[in-house]
């Protein structure tokens, strides 16, 4: 492989695997879980992963969050259990406004707890009438003397109903402001969300009148997406090493299978069709790895400066995962379709991937503009 990681990035992908050895006999029903699986909270616990998702100074590992520690840890969780890779990187979803809008605090309140996993942080934007549009978001907070009040519903939150708090995005005024609500506040609460087709921690969370010190902004009043925009420039890319986890599992799945199984009085590895198959498979992995790396590499100095890159990763590593899995089940034949097998799991999980943290139509937007503006400065050089 071209790209050489740093000591440091390996021995954090040696402990991620470990944590990943130890989860992958229960992924299974792990896997199928809308609640928190406590065991396998309890392994990535002891694993201290979650330290990576805070600065050092509040019990983390480096200075600030490092995107290529990110990118590589959700790589070996993802290819154990989806379940154990959310449970991760939400850690730092939930809790990276925190860390860089924050009080000291607040920081000094929940970071260090976030980076033991003593509590489960969320990050609440998603609403029944706003998804990818953000700015269409209905939820208010209103500013009442000392204080703020907060109403609307967050809608498919992760870690709804399991979180310790929700950083979440509301409109003020004519802008946005995020704010750090804890889940025991009183007003609060959470109810399932409809069940998706890769079980996940789910919850469907309403503010009514829910009442805050106005010390409980992150950052100023109208700087909310500003924020947002922060923690998809350092965990969009994650998102891209997910999906390489994941491809990386699938096709493990599947050339075990074909190297094993013979038809027509040969292994299928060796029918031209089922070969063609694999190579492609392994092909679309090995580049999309190489992309997700590069992108966090080039996002550790400054995320916000590379924000299209992780876009761009994230898309291409999402599309390929899809377009692997669904190989990877081709070539297992029947053996690929057994509801509560690996390879099922995988198939289920690749699908939502091209919706969350950016759907890929959306992405292609953002991308293709950045494309443009390349381009023309590549010929007014």
């Amino acid at each position: 492989m071209a790209f050489e990681l740093d000591s440091d990035t390996r021995a954090i992908q040696q402990e991620a695997r470990a944590v990943a050895a130890q989860v992958a006999p229960l992924a299974a029903e792990a896997d199928e879980c809308s609640h928190v699986h406590e065991p396998t909270l309890e392994i990535l616990r002891a694993g201290d992963l979650c330290s990576l998702m805070v600065p050092a100074a509040y019990g983390g590992r480096h200075e600030r969050v490092d995107p290529l520690a990110v990118c590589v840890v959700r790589e070996a969780l993802m290819a154990a259990s989806a379940h154990l890779d959310s449970l991760f990187a939400l850690q730092g979803i939930g809790s990276y406004a925190i860390a860089v809008a924050g009080t000291d605090e607040q920081r000094e309140e929940w970071l260090p707890r976030v980076a033991t996993a003593e509590v489960l942080a969320a990050l609440a934007l998603t609403e029944p009438v706003a998804g990818s549009d953000l700015r269409g978001i209905q939820t208010t907070l209103t500013a009442d003397g000392n204080e703020l009040e907060l109403n609307g519903v967050k809608s498919f939150i992760s870690n709804g109903g399991a979180a310790g708090f929700y950083t979440t995005l509301a409109r003020e005024g004519d802008r946005h402001s995020l704010v750090l609500v804890p889940a025991d506040a009183s007003g609060v609460t959470v109810a399932p969300s409809p069940e998706i087709i890769a079980p996940h921690v789910l919850g469907e969370v309403t503010f009514d009148r829910v009442r805050l010190p106005s010390s409980a902004r992150l950052g100023d009043a109208g700087t909310g997406l500003r924020h947002v925009l922060a923690t998809l420039s350092v965990f969009r890319i994650s998102v891209a090493g997910a999906a390489v986890g994941l491809m990386d599992g699938a096709l493990a799945c599947a050339a075990d299978h074909a190297a094993a199984r013979e038809q027509f009085g040969r292994p299928l590895v060796r029918l031209g069709p089922v070969a063609g198959l694999l190579a492609d498979s392994w092909a679309e992995l090995e580049a999309t790895r190489l992309l997700a790396y590069a992108t966090a590499e080039a996002a550790r100095d400054d995320p916000s400066a590379h924000l299209d890159r992780s876009s761009l990763a994230k898309l291409a590593a999402t599309e390929a995962a899809c377009r692997v899995v669904d190989r990877c089940v081709q070539v297992m034949g029947r053996w690929g379709l057994i509801r509560g097998s690996a390879i099922e799991r995988y198939y289920r999980q690749a699908r939502p991937m091209r919706i969350y943290e950016g759907a890929s139509e959306v992405l292609r937007l953002g991308i293709a503009a950045r494309l443009c503006a390349e381009m023309a400065d590549r010929r007014g050089q």
